[in-house]
C-alpha cells in the first residue's frame, strides 16, 4: 500500500464520485478506478459500492477512511516539521551564559529577537562558569554560550567576539570617594589601599585576571579580601561595605541599593569582553541561525548605550 493509494481513496470517498475525484486529483478517471480496484484487491475487501450516479463507502471503507485521514495528516505534519527544521524554524537550542553576561542588553535583546523570529524553536537557558560552559559545548549539552573569559583549549570550539565594554568601580554608597559627589573618573591607583572583592577566578578567570593585571599596571597588587561565586554576589558584598570591586559597566543596570559606580581613568582602558562560544562544526540549522543573528546584532549594537 502506497500513500498515493490512500490519497486516491480519500478523494473518492469525499467526492462520492470517481470522475469528480479524478478531476480534483488531476488524473484521468480510468487510472483512478484501476488504483481503487488495486487497493481493494490488496486489502481483499470491498471499499465502495457502485451506484448509478457515484459510489458510497462500505462499512470497511468507512473504517479505512478514518485511519487514512489520520495517516495522511501525520505524513503532512512530518513533512512540514522536517522542512521547518531544515530552515532553522523548528528545533531546540540550549544557551549558556556566565553570571554577568545577561546584564548586557545585547544578550536579552538577541534572545528576544530570535524567539520572535523562530517561535517554534524551543530555547533553554543555563548559567555556569566559563569552564563548565565550554565543557557543555564539547559534550553537546549546550549549543552556544555567552562568556567573558578566554578559552584555554580551543580545539573544536569557535569563539566569536561580540562586544567590549568598560569596567567601572563599584563602591559602597557611603565610601569617601562616593561621598565626594564628584562624578569624574577616578584613577585606579586611588584604590591601592582598598580591600577588593573579586569574582572567583575558578569560575570566571577572564575578569579576575584582567583586574589583577590592571592593578599591577597601576603600580599595586590588590588586597583581595573576598571572592564571590557570582558577580551579583560580589556586588552584594560591596553593598555591605566589605570592599570595592571592578565590574562590567552593564551591571549598573542592577541599580542595587547601597552601591555607587565610578568610571576608571586608566590607559589602556580596562575592558570586559563579551563573546559567543560555540562548536566549530555545527549541524543544527537553528543553532547556526542563532549564531548568525547574534553576530549581526553585536555588529550593529550602539556602543554608546552600554
Amino acid at each position: 500500500m502506497e500513500l498515493r493509494h490512500l490519497r486516491y481513496f480519500v478523494a473518492v470517498a469525499e467526492e462520492s464520485h470517481i470522475t469528480r475525484a479524478a478531476e480534483k486529483l488531476g488524473i484521468q478517471q480510468p487510472p483512478l478506478s484501476q488504483q481503487i480496484k488495486a487497493l481493494e484487491t490488496e486489502l481483499d475487501v470491498q471499499l465502495f459500492r457502485r451506484k448509478p450516479r457515484g459510489v458510497e463507502l462500505t462499512d470497511a471503507g468507512r473504517l479505512l477512511l478514518e485511519d487514512a485521514r489520520q495517516i495522511l495528516e501525520k505524513v503532512e505534519h512530518a513533512r512540514a516539521a522536517t522542512q521547518r527544521t531544515a530552515r532553522g524554524e523548528q528545533g531546540r537550542i540550549v544557551a549558556g551564559f556566565t553570571s554577568s553576561a545577561p546584564f548586557h542588553p545585547l544578550v536579552p535583546r538577541v534572545i528576544r529577537s530570535f524567539r520572535e523570529a523562530t517561535p517554534l524553536v524551543s530555547m533553554q537557558l543555563e548559567e555556569a562558569g566559563t569552564g563548565t560552559l565550554v565543557e557543555g559545548l564539547r559534550n553537546e549539552t549546550l549549543d552556544v554560550a555567552f562568556i567573558r573569559s578566554p578559552v584555554s583549549d580551543v580545539e573544536g570550539i569557535a569563539v566569536h567576539p561580540l562586544i567590549e565594554e568598560d569596567m567601572v568601580v563599584a563602591l559602597h554608597a557611603g565610601h569617601r570617594i562616593a561621598a565626594e559627589g564628584d562624578e569624574e573618573p577616578i584613577a585606579l591607583e586611588a584604590l591601592a589601599s582598598e580591600p577588593f572583592i573579586l569574582y572567583r577566578r575558578s569560575v570566571g578567570p577572564g575578569l579576575h585576571d584582567a583586574i589583577i593585571t590592571a592593578c599591577n599596571g597601576a603600580g599595586f597588587t590588590p588586597d583581595v579580601a573576598q571572592e564571590a561565586p557570582r558577580i551579583t554576589s560580589t556586588l552584594n558584598l560591596v553593598a555591605a561595605g566589605l570592599g570595592v570591586s571592578l565590574v562590567p559597566d552593564s551591571l549598573r543596570r542592577l541599580q542595587m541599593d547601597g552601591i555607587s559606580y565610578r568610571c576608571i581613568r586608566q590607559r589602556p582602558a580596562l575592558k570586559a569582553p563579551l563573546n559567543l562560544a560555540c562548536r566549530r562544526v555545527e549541524n543544527s540549522i537553528a543553532v547556526r541561525r542563532f549564531i548568525d543573528m547574534t553576530r549581526l546584532a553585536a555588529a550593529a549594537f550602539p556602543v554608546e548605550t552600554v
